[in-house]
């Protein structure tokens, strides 16, 4: 029975990571620049298309007929799993900074930049925890508890809970008072009306 691990393994041997993949990148990026800056006219497809095929096959033909550790493709294919991780590192900042800054949260100015600061830098812990920086890949004694599954399970339900609560009482936009500060009036017993 042929596996999709099979299926993949067959495809690099046939040349798919060495020559495909770089080609349809190098021939993709080529001929979108050459649409975009329209550097040889309106009507100029097909010549934007036969100069991005042969900088594409420039990249890729070396590499073929005379590899080596420094040329395009090998430093392309030892950069881009880097730059990938770098793109999503960045999304993630995006969507939390994006999830705290959100009109239906009505957070104040300030909680709103701490739950952005405290966002980046728990993204940056766990990019660089699992890049094995901290010292092979251990965490500081006084972050061990984070490596118990149910601790971060409870930690992950009380940031939800949290949230949940705080959504909840976060009224319409005619309501003076904020969902989080009524959150925080809530635990600390304060009636709603008092000062």
């Amino acid at each position: 029975m042929v596996t999709f691990q099979d299926v993949i393994i067959y495809l690099q041997g046939v040349g798919v990571a060495d020559v495909l993949l770089p080609f349809i990148l190098v021939f993709t990026i080529i001929f979108a620049v050459l649409e975009k800056i329209k550097i040889l006219g309106e009507k100029s497809r097909r010549y934007n298309v036969m100069i991005a095929l042969v900088i594409g096959l420039a990249v890729v033909l070396p590499h073929i007929l005379s590899p080596s550790e420094n040329d395009v493709v090998n430093i392309m294919n030892r950069a881009l799993p880097n730059v990938s991780i770098f793109i999503i590192a960045i999304l993630a900042v995006f969507l939390l900074v994006g999830m705290w800054s959100s009109k239906k949260f009505k957070f104040g100015a300030s909680a709103r930049g701490w739950l952005t600061l405290i966002s980046f830098i728990i993204i940056v812990a766990i990019f660089t925890y699992a890049a094995g920086w901290w010292g092979g890949g251990y965490l500081p004694n006084w972050l061990y508890f984070l490596q118990d599954p149910g601790t971060i399970a409870l930690i992950v339900i009380i940031l939800v809970f949290i949230i949940v609560i705080a959504y909840i009482t976060g009224g319409g936009e005619e309501k003076k008072e904020g969902g989080w500060k009524k959150f925080v009036k809530a635990l600390g017993g304060e009636e709603e009306g008092g000062e």
